[in-house]
């Protein structure tokens, strides 16, 4: 199924990211899907959400700059293999990917977030000292 995709253009500065979500908040939108990829000096924050036309229009008051995508929303059974079978039938029938990323899906009313930051064990620390539960693999 195509589904719109939101790309925000944002400088690779602390916060940027917290402002981005802030405004989605305050508007009520919700995020389903998130990922970023940066450089030295931008970066590029791809978010999926429960409405993309609010999503695009708040942003676009916030003055963000954005574009918008169509990707696939593919499900795939929490098991072995189950990725490499949607590859495999991708590679089969010469389709290229770009890219791709997981969503925020819940599991027992819970989704898994995947932070990189700079300096892991302060991260670690801030996390262990507020008793946010942490996870090793899923």
């Amino acid at each position: 199924m195509k589904i719109k995709q939101i790309s925000i253009f944002l400088e690779n500065t602390a916060g940027r990211i917290a402002d981005v979500t802030k405004v989605l908040k305050d508007n009520g939108v919700n995020l389903r899907a998130i990922m970023i990829a940066d450089t030295a000096d931008f970066g590029i924050l791809r978010i999926i959400t429960d409405d993309s036309q609010k999503a695009l229009e708040v942003l676009t008051n916030a003055r963000y700059t954005t574009r918008t995508t169509d990707v696939l929303g593919v499900l795939i059974k929490d098991e072995v293999g189950a990725l490499y079978n949607v590859m495999s039938l991708f590679q089969t029938n010469g389709i290229n990917i770009e890219y791709l990323y997981a969503s925020l899906e819940k599991t027992d009313n819970t989704a898994v977030v995947i932070f990189k930051v700079e300096d892991v064990e302060k991260g670690l620390k801030v996390i262990e000292d507020n008793g946010i539960s942490g996870v090793g693999k899923f």
